[in-house]
């Protein structure tokens, strides 16, 4: 028994011993092993302290970039105001059409304007029965109503007040100019011009409208191709009258022409040929031409932009 616990302390022993032996021989690598890691921790020390020359730097760019954002923001603050972009009008037609045409008219006086826009209309490449919106440009900006009419040195603009801000506005800035191919044949004739008008409601619209009525035909005359001549300045007071086209209620300027009677005595005879019109499409809408063919077209393509809506 005595010789068993001898032999088991012996084996203690001898592994104690072992390990100390062990630990003993390691004793220069673990020392290295600590230096090292020690070595490790002081230079990530000193990459992260601020007096590194690294760190210094970023940090002066840091301020400078920040001194920097204070000084442009105190310059558009206190100094020269924000400045924004305008926004450009987002070109929307009122209605469908089938081709369209920009014409820059800056520096173009009335008759030239009027001219330019019967060319137009003469010229058009449009198929038979379509519209081709033809839009005035100043500066390459589409112009609105009011400074059409300004340009054109229209009364209406008078007698609507619609250069005054004070006063609202009844007739939308939006407009539309354009023309309505209904020709059959090469001789040109079915090619109509119109002018499209978007407006409050009819109410407010229709006594400036009655009042134009004596001044329409000069300002517009030369848009439908038709001069003054002593032949025929007598439409320039001639009254309009009552009508219906396409079932919707319309102001007509009729055209007269010099007839011969069966003994040939030359008199004046009443032809029922439309000059101009105007006629009231919708609750928002009033259509300027001269055949009922254009005003028929405009209006159904009225119809079907509000049915899309």
């Amino acid at each position: 028994m005595e010789k068993t616990n001898e032999t088991q302390n012996k084996i203690v022993q001898t592994y104690a011993e072992d390990m100390a032996k062990v630990i003993e021989d390691d004793k220069s690598g673990l020392i290295k092993k600590i230096i090292h890691e020690e070595e490790e921790h002081e230079i990530e020390k000193k990459n992260l302290s601020p007096e590194s020359k690294k760190n210094k730097f970023f940090m002066a760019v840091g301020v400078s970039f920040i001194l920097l954002g204070f000084l442009t923001l105190f310059y558009f603050i206190f100094g020269q105001g924000i400045t924004t972009v305008p926004v450009e009008k987002q070109f929307l037609p009122i209605i469908f059409t089938d081709k369209s045409a920009f014409v820059e008219m800056k520096g173009l006086k009335k008759e030239k304007i009027a001219q330019t826009i019967l060319s137009q209309v003469k010229n058009t490449k449009v198929k038979s029965g379509g519209v081709e919106g033809i839009y005035l440009t100043e500066n390459k900006e589409i112009l609105g109503l009011h400074r059409f009419l300004t340009v054109i040195e229209s009364n209406f603009a008078n007698l609507t007040n619609l250069t005054s801000s004070a006063n609202p506005l009844f007739f939308n800035d939006n407009f539309l100019m354009g023309v309505v191919n209904t020709e059959t044949d090469e001789t040109g004739a079915g090619k109509d011009f119109f002018i499209l008008l978007k407006v409050r409601s009819m109410p407010d619209i229709f006594e400036p409208m009655r009042a134009w009525e004596d001044k329409m035909f000069f300002d517009l005359h030369g848009f439908f191709g038709a001069n003054i001549t002593p032949e025929t300045k007598y439409l320039l007071t001639q009254d309009f009258e009552d009508g219906v086209v396409q079932n919707k209620n319309a102001r007509v300027l009729y055209q007269k022409n010099q007839g011969e009677d069966e003994e040939g005595v030359r008199e004046t005879k009443e032809i029922r040929e439309i000059m101009i019109m105007y006629i009231f499409a919708d609750d928002n809408s009033v259509i300027i031409t001269n055949t009922e063919h254009a005003a028929g077209e405009i209006m159904l393509r009225l119809t079907a932009s509000r049915v899309k809506k």
